[in-house]
């Protein structure tokens, strides 16, 4: 079985976007069409559930370029009194993205790791594939994405229909690898061997925690302001989620050996999942990887 999973990581979704566009053209078809599961992380969640009703990849990138400095406009640059971002716009552009579309719409194996905050649990949305751990189906797919986009502290939590709050899977499965293994052992009845993984990581920074004279570390030091601006740059959410991706990517390689791919590369500097001023970087970097490995996707996406 083929598995395709994909990190969380914001503004630097489009690094996954761009890689999976070169394969959509090299291989002139729906990334759906070369895979049997996919999962998506927060954004990996606006990708992987583009990709289960076969919205083509060059249209998913164009709508991170439309909508991508409007999502990151700043309505407080602490985040004490409210979030730092208000959700209209990512709402907008995933609304715009997959319509009325409901869970149960969607037949292919889609999976999307999310919080249940109201009652402290992780949770993953499922598609209607059969799986009776889906607890509801009658929740639309924008929904379902949304929740697992809503960052603390930078976004609100996401509030469906009025039964509990939801917020950011990437807390507790940035990279969702090992949600898909599980899936695969406990759903699909499959074994080790029987499982390949194709998992598309969005960068790795160079995360900078300097040695300081100051050994009473708090919020100026975990969340550093940029000055004169005095905005919060997301850094110690963007590490403990980079942590959690390459974690996950050493269980998993350990689990599945050779049938686990990991497509991730080293961006040299911090490169903060809202600062969009990288989205042209990003895409190179996508498309260079791609080239680099160019073999290594062809043995997995084809039998």
């Amino acid at each position: 079985m083929k598995m395709l999973c994909l990190d969380g990581g914001g503004i630097r979704g489009v690094f996954t976007v761009s890689i999976l566009q070169e394969i959509e053209q090299e291989y002139k078809q729906p990334i759906a069409e070369l895979v049997d599961l996919v999962a998506g992380t927060s954004t990996g969640s606006i990708i992987a559930s583009s990709i289960s009703i076969k919205k083509p990849m060059k249209d998913v990138l164009s709508g991170y370029k439309k909508y991508g400095k409007q999502i990151f406009t700043r309505q407080a640059k602490v985040g004490l009194f409210k979030s730092i971002y208000s959700d209209r716009q990512l709402r907008r552009f995933i609304i715009d993205a997959f319509g009325n579309r409901r869970l149960k719409d969607i037949t292919s194996p889609l999976l999307i790791p999310a919080v249940d905050l109201t009652h402290g649990r992780p949770f993953v949305h499922r598609s209607n594939y059969g799986n009776k751990a889906s607890k509801d189906l009658t929740i639309h797919l924008w929904d379902a994405v949304l929740s697992s986009c809503s960052a603390p502290v930078y976004f609100p939590p996401n509030n469906i229909e009025n039964n509990y709050l939801s917020i950011d899977g990437g807390l507790w499965a940035n990279n969702p690898s090992l949600v898909c293994i599980t899936e695969g052992l406990d759903y699909f009845k499959l074994k080790l061997e029987e499982m390949e993984i194709l998992s598309i990581g969005t960068g790795l920074q160079k995360i900078d925690f300097t040695i300081q004279k100051n050994k009473y570390w708090g919020v100026k030091q975990w969340l550093p302001f940029q000055f004169p601006s005095m905005k919060v740059t997301p850094k110690l959410l963007d590490l403990a989620m980079q942590l959690s991706s390459e974690s996950v990517s050493y269980q998993s390689k350990h689990l599945l050996g050779e049938n686990y791919i990991r497509l991730n590369k080293e961006l040299g500097e911090e490169i903060p999942f809202d600062d969009v001023s990288y989205m042209d970087q990003l895409i190179q970097l996508g498309q260079t990887v791609y080239l680099d490995q160019k073999e290594v996707i062809r043995k997995f996406l084809l039998p």
